[in-house]
């Protein structure tokens, strides 16, 4: 009995290895970097710096889901609605 379960947990490993770990990287590698973004607040230029690692995280689940980590408007504007990450 213990053949079927380990041949199954083999298969599941392998789904995992070659199917969510190369999206979680490709979504890591696209967002790790910083960007020039525009302001739908004060519509101006910002450095902005996602957080590559969420994204990357909730990608093998759906959509990825970013957020700002880091902001060149920021302390002024820190706790904004980050509409700037939407309209990207």
């Amino acid at each position: 009995m213990k053949a079927p379960l380990l041949v199954a947990a083999a298969i599941v490993a392998l789904g995992v290895l070659y199917v969510l770990v190369p999206v979680v990287i490709e979504v890591f590698l696209r967002f790790r970097a910083r960007r020039m973004l525009r302001c739908p607040q004060t519509g101006t230029d910002a450095e902005v710096q996602l957080d590559a690692r969420k994204a990357a995280l909730t990608s093998a689940f759906g959509p990825e889901k970013t957020q700002v980590q880091d902001c060149s408007l920021w302390p002024e504007k820190e706790g904004c609605q980050q509409d700037c990450v939407k309209v990207s």
